[in-house]
C-alpha cells in the first residue's frame, strides 16, 4: 500500500502583522493620553474673565485695600488689646484712601493747566506715587545757586500748590534734594544741612505767607541720596536739585509720627470723613 506523501510545512511569512497591529494600538493609546492630557480647556480663558471682572467690583477691591492694611499693621508689631479698633480704624481709612487717591486726580488736572508755563519749562513736575501725589520745584527756578533763599517770582506758581494743598485735608511732607556735588560753606556745611534749609524755606511760605496750618506739614532734607537722574551729567544734577511737596495718601501718612496712637486714630478718621462724598439730605 503506497504511503501518503507529506508536504513541507511553508513559513508564515505574514506573523508580524500581529506585532505591528500591537505597536499600531499602542501608538494610537499613546497619542490618545497625550492628547486627552495637553488638551487646553476651552473654558479657562472665560473663568479667568469673570474672576478679574469680580475682583475688580467695588467691595472685592475695598476687601483686599482693607487686608493690605490690616497687614501692614501686623507686620508693624501692633499686637496689644487694641488691634480690633485699629483694625476698624485702618480699615476706614483704606476706604477714604480710595477716595483721595481720586481726588488727586482734579487737583493733578488744575495744577497741570495753571503751571502749564512752568512745567513746559521743566521747572515744575508732577508724579502720583504710591504714597501721595508728588509735586517738584527745579531749584534752578525757585532758589539760586547754593542758597536757600526762594526767589520771589516764584511766589505766584507757589501760590497756586498752596491754593491745592488747602483744598485737601491730606498730610504734607516738604522734602529737600540736592546733587552730588558737595557744599561747604560757613551756613552749608554739608548737602544735608542745604536739602533741609530749602525745606524749611519752603515749610516758611507756606505757612507765613499762604497762611496753611503748621500741624498739617513735615520736613525732611535728603541731600544727594534720593536722585530723580544721573549725577553725571549737568541736565540730570539740574533734576536731582529740588523740593518735593508731597502730598501724602493714607499709605504715605502711615510712615509719619503722628503722636501717640489716639492721636494717629483722630488723623485717620478725620481723613476719612473729609474724604467721603457728601450725602444728599433727607427729603421730607
Amino acid at each position: 500500500m503506497a504511503r501518503k506523501q507529506r508536504h513541507e510545512e511553508h513559513p508564515n511569512h505574514e506573523r508580524w502583522m500581529v506585532s505591528y497591529a500591537d505597536f499600531v494600538t499602542l501608538l494610537f493609546a499613546f497619542f490618545v493620553v497625550m492628547y486627552a492630557t495637553a488638551r487646553v480647556d476651552e473654558s479657562a480663558p472665560l473663568r479667568v474673565s469673570e474672576s478679574v471682572r469680580e475682583a475688580l467690583k467695588e467691595d472685592s477691591f475695598q476687601a483686599l485695600v482693607n487686608a493690605f492694611v490690616e497687614d501692614r499693621d501686623t507686620r508693624a508689631g501692633r499686637r496689644d488689646a487694641t488691634n480690633d479698633a485699629k483694625r476698624k480704624a485702618k480699615g476706614d481709612g483704606g476706604k477714604a484712601d480710595a477716595v483721595l487717591l481720586q481726588q488727586f486726580l482734579p487737583s493733578m488736572d488744575y495744577l497741570s493747566r495753571e503751571l502749564a508755563t512752568e512745567i513746559r519749562e521743566d521747572q515744575v513736575s508732577m508724579r502720583l506715587t504710591r504714597r501721595g501725589l508728588v509735586i517738584s520745584l527745579r531749584q534752578a527756578a525757585f532758589f539760586p545757586s547754593g542758597q536757600d533763599i526762594i526767589a520771589p517770582e516764584t511766589y505766584e506758581a507757589i501760590g497756586k500748590v498752596a491754593q491745592t494743598i488747602a483744598k485737601l485735608p491730606n498730610h504734607v511732607r516738604l522734602e529737600g534734594h540736592t546733587d552730588s556735588i558737595p557744599i561747604r560753606n560757613a551756613r552749608f556745611p554739608s548737602n544735608w544741612h542745604l536739602s533741609t534749609a530749602r525745606a524749611i524755606s519752603m515749610l516758611e511760605l507756606l505757612i507765613q505767607r499762604f497762611q496753611l496750618p503748621k500741624e498739617k506739614f513735615t520736613v525732611a532734607g535728603y541731600a544727594d541720596t534720593i536722585s530723580v537722574d544721573s549725577n553725571e551729567t549737568e541736565v540730570g544734577r539740574r533734576r536731582n536739585r529740588r523740593v518735593d511737596i508731597v502730598v501724602l495718601n493714607l499709605y504715605g501718612l502711615g510712615d509719619e509720627p503722628l503722636g501717640s496712637d489716639q492721636a494717629q486714630d483722630e488723623v485717620i478718621h478725620r481723613l476719612a470723613e473729609d474724604a467721603s462724598p457728601a450725602r444728599p439730605a433727607p427729603s421730607r
